[in-house]
């Protein structure tokens, strides 16, 4: 069973999304799949209830006995994705705690790169006491098409040292329309944001598996 948590402190980063995305993509794949909503503002659980949980299975766990909480229930699933809480407090401490992947979001702004300092300051902490573990990486979020904000961004972003996928999404309208009906883009006709996920998936899914096999 693997974790995924998908963290910023920063609202407005796609974090949800992506959440989202994500599992139902892995759940197309035929895994079986539970997303963890962390954050207290239940944006998960309320996409959650306006699809009737009819696409994947969401849980509210917001409170700092999430490693306990998901022990208790991780049984029967293959990924547990979860959706980090909007600050940096001890929801996001246990949080990198647990994760076997660190998924950070950041829209091509400085106000964003700046603000993930102290996220990645408590990811390298972990890293201290347990080497390696969790990967974390970037991945830049709504980025404008056919603008230079996006690579401007991964060349901010270097001096955080953890890598940036190649992977990212861009602001495109068919992520909250599907949302705001309880879907996801794989739920309408196929368009470019499911190659979007599809490759964060992929590349993510690559960097797991590289970290086992060198286990």
């Amino acid at each position: 069973m693997t974790i995924i948590a998908i963290l910023n402190q920063k609202g407005g980063c796609g974090k949800t999304t992506i959440a989202i995305n994500l599992t139902h993509s892995l759940k197309l794949l035929g895994h079986r799949v539970l997303l963890v909503d962390s954050d207290p503002q239940g944006s998960a659980r309320d996409w959650h209830e306006e699809s009737e949980g009819r696409i994947i299975p969401v849980i509210g766990l917001d409170r700092v006995t999430l490693p306990q909480d998901i022990e208790a229930i991780k049984t029967g699933y293959d990924y547990i994705i979860i959706d980090g809480a909007p600050s940096i407090d001890k929801l996001a401490a246990v949080a990198i705690k647990v994760a076997d992947y660190v998924l950070i979001p950041v829209t091509p702004s400085p106000y964003d790169i700046w603000a993930v300092k102290s996220l990645v300051d408590l990811i390298k902490t972990r890293h201290e006491v347990n080497p390696g573990k969790p990967i974390a990486s970037f991945i830049i979020s709504r980025v404008i098409k056919n603008t230079k904000l996006g690579k401007e961004a991964i060349e901010a972003l270097d001096e955080y040292d953890l890598p940036v996928l190649k992977a990212y999404t861009t602001q495109r309208q068919t992520y909250p329309s599907s949302a705001s009906t309880g879907q996801t883009v794989y739920s309408i006709a196929i368009n470019d944001a499911v190659a979007e996920i599809d490759a964060i998936r992929d590349e993510i899914l690559g960097g797991l598996n590289g970290s086992q096999s060198k286990n």
